[in-house]
């Protein structure tokens, strides 16, 4: 059946104003707030390479859609549970809340099992997060919507034979986006270089796009889909219930709550505060610059560079050291000429140059104030090159995460109520995020490198933070700061 002019005029209400005030409302959100997990150097379990590039490159692009982020690297069961407090004290009403973890993991009885660095072996669900029982815990602060990224394996722990009683409430707001499928494993890739896990490789791809986030993933998931290396291991698969053209571009328009917003906004704002740089001056003469730089929420990088010194020093040096224990700072891997050589890959193009550099990681696990030593050696041409050493102790406070002091005991009323399940063991070799293609896989054959990898150090994308009052600075690094600050 045709319609006829006067149809249309009728159903119009005579006019074109009945268009014009049917048109959907803007979807906006009050905030955007995103907690990031990699966990990776696992004390009893198969080490992960990708987690790393994965949280890394995520964090940068979820910057750019105006999410608050905190991303964080090897946590403990403790760690994990209080980051996952703080994050839910970002959340009110009206708030995307987006959750992505990378790491070892399981499913049972549909119910996801994220597994900390300290998990034993084997482990217990009651060692591990559970992420439905973050969910109604995002669900009770009446979230716009809720988004959880699970790149990890879901294989079934035979071993593992509770069903978590974890009520959820009926909305129309949460998203799942699991890296594979039920009972399947999830996948890295090996290379010569860093590089991202399977699903991180193409979902980076479109995380920017304007879409719904449920068809950018669908998106993701074909793209998945035609790549052979995992053709028939991994899929994406997606669930959601939400019934509103929701996207991760939406803008942001804050609510009632505006001085509560903003409160909370400066206390998640805490761990993205880098020392300032300093001007070290030595009774030598010399004059040294003392930088930092933001890996991750939880990993500062220190660098030092010489400003000047006495014409008659032939050789002039400055190197940090003394840090405390609780830390994880590789001697071998301190001080080191370049940021290649320190480890400091993400960061390398982003750096001064002409500088020495330190990785300091496990930022979460410091308890006092980081105080360590600047030690500058010099030598002068009249003393025959013996060398001379010169100290300065130098307090920078609580850096970044330290700053949220996650090391603290588990609050009574955290995720830990409806995480922890007294369950019987897991098998650990049934849950876990499958290492790369290179014949350490427990599950998989070995194969090469893989193509259509972007593996180049220097194709990766801007630090979260740096201080940038060193002369010496590249103008790349100065502007991808000024993008940050915005």
């Amino acid at each position: 059946m045709e319609c006829s002019e006067d149809d249309v005029y009728a159903i119009g209400g005579g006019s074109s104003e009945y268009f014009l005030n049917n048109v959907p409302e803007q979807l906006h959100a009050t905030d955007k707030v995103a907690l990031l997990i990699g966990n990776l150097s696992y004390q009893n379990h198969p080490q992960l390479k990708a987690p790393m590039v994965d949280v890394y490159d995520l964090t940068n692009l979820l910057r750019q859609l105006n999410f608050q982020v905190v991303s964080l690297l090897d946590l403990t069961e403790s760690e994990m549970r209080n980051a996952v407090d703080e994050f839910l004290l970002l959340l009110h009403k009206g708030v995307y809340g987006l959750l992505y973890y990378a790491g070892h993991g399981y499913e049972n009885y549909g119910n996801s099992f994220m597994v900390p660095v300290d998990a034993p072996n084997p482990y217990r669900s009651a060692n591990c997060l559970c992420v439905q029982s973050i969910l109604k815990l995002m669900q009770e602060k009446e979230t716009g919507l809720n988004v959880f990224l699970l790149d990890m394996c879901r294989k079934r722990n035979i071993h593992d034979d509770s069903a978590p009683n974890i009520v959820l409430r009926v909305t129309a707001n949460i998203v799942f986006g699991y890296a594979t499928c039920q009972d399947a494993e999830a996948f890295e890739l090996s290379s010569s270089g860093f590089t991202n896990g399977v699903f991180v490789k193409f979902l980076k791809k479109r995380l920017l796009d304007d879409e719904k986030i449920t068809v950018l993933l669908d998106r993701v998931a074909e793209d998945m889909g035609q790549f052979d290396a995992t053709k028939g291991k991994q899929a994406l698969e997606i669930r959601s219930s939400l019934s509103e053209r929701r996207a991760l571009t939406d803008p942001i328009l804050p609510g009632d709550s505006v001085d509560l917003a903003h409160a909370r906004s400066l206390q998640w704002a805490k761990v993205h505060e880098l020392p300032e740089s300093m001007c070290l001056n030595f009774d030598c003469g010399a004059q040294i610059k003392l930088g930092f730089a933001a890996e991750f929420s939880n990993v500062l990088v220190m660098y030092t560079h010489i400003v000047k010194k006495p014409e008659d020093m032939s050789f002039c040096q400055a190197h940090v050291t003394d840090f405390s224990q609780d830390l994880d700072v590789d001697p071998k891997e301190m001080n080191r000429e370049t940021p290649e050589e320190t480890g400091i890959y993400l960061l390398s193009s982003n750096l001064p140059q002409h500088c020495l550099y330190t990785r300091v990681s496990s930022l979460q696990k410091l308890r006092e104030e980081l105080v360590f030593t600047v030690c500058l050696q010099g030598s002068f041409t009249a003393m025959e090159d013996e060398s001379v050493h010169w100290t300065k102790s130098i307090n920078i406070g609580k850096p970044l995460i330290a700053r949220l002091d996650l090391n603290r005991a588990v609050r009574r009323n955290s995720c830990l109520q409806t995480c922890l399940l007294a369950h019987s063991p897991s098998h650990s070799p049934l849950g876990g995020r499958v290492e790369s293609f290179d014949g350490q896989s427990r599950c998989e054959p070995a194969y090469d490198s893989v193509g259509g990898l972007s593996s180049s150090p220097g194709g990766l994308s801007i630090p979260i933070e740096t201080t940038d009052d060193i002369n010496e600075l590249q103008t790349v690094f100065i502007n991808s700061l000024q993008l940050q600050q915005q």
